[in-house]
């Protein structure tokens, strides 16, 4: 092979340790995937987590190297024993430094409505939850914190339309909102 070539042509495995040390200099970035989930009204489901003051959605932290959908449908299993199949990215949130944690991003997908049988089986099997709730968006707007109760508008916003909505903090990039189908 001519000396012409290129890395990844002349030597496969330095190429792959050329990648590898880029990779381990490259940013990091925390990854939350929560779920929408609806009750026949139109409620939103919310969890209490024991360990922060406000109210949130079913959902957590991505492991290493789990995609967002697989953590979010994950996250509800361990919560609240729901086996959910995940429907589409609702809104994906960039979250700015904030404290002592670094910048985040932020998912939220689709988990459907709820039938009445599912809602009178749900029950908190996660130590981090001390209880549930549906709620509807006037009192969400006072159980969220305001930055997560805007990615909830903006999730609720996309459920009416086709497209995922990109937030920054909680706020669309845009000045529009997506368009209603």
């Amino acid at each position: 092979m001519s000396s012409d070539a290129p890395l990844y042509e002349r030597d496969p495995d330095a190429w792959n340790a050329y990648l590898a040390e880029g990779n381990a200099r490259q940013a990091r970035k925390r990854v939350g995937a929560d779920v929408l989930i609806r009750d026949e009204h139109g409620r939103v489901l919310l969890v209490d987590p024991v360990y922060k003051p406000d109210w949130d959605l079913p959902g957590g932290m991505a492991e290493a190297n789990e995609s967002p959908a697989a953590a979010a449908r994950r996250e509800a299993k361990e919560e609240l024993r729901l086996d959910l199949d995940i429907g589409r990215a609702l809104v994906v949130d960039w979250v700015p430094p904030h404290g002592p944690w670094d910048d985040s991003l932020m998912f939220i997908f689709d988990g459907g409505v709820l039938e009445a049988g599912q809602i009178a089986d749900l029950q908190i099997v996660d130590s981090e939850l001390q209880s549930f709730r549906f709620a509807a968006p006037a009192e969400m707007a006072e159980l969220l914190r305001p930055y997560v109760w805007r990615r909830v508008q903006a999730a609720l916003d996309a459920l009416q339309g086709s497209c995922t909505s990109y937030c920054e903090n909680g706020h669309w990039v845009t000045s529009q909102r997506p368009r209603q189908a």
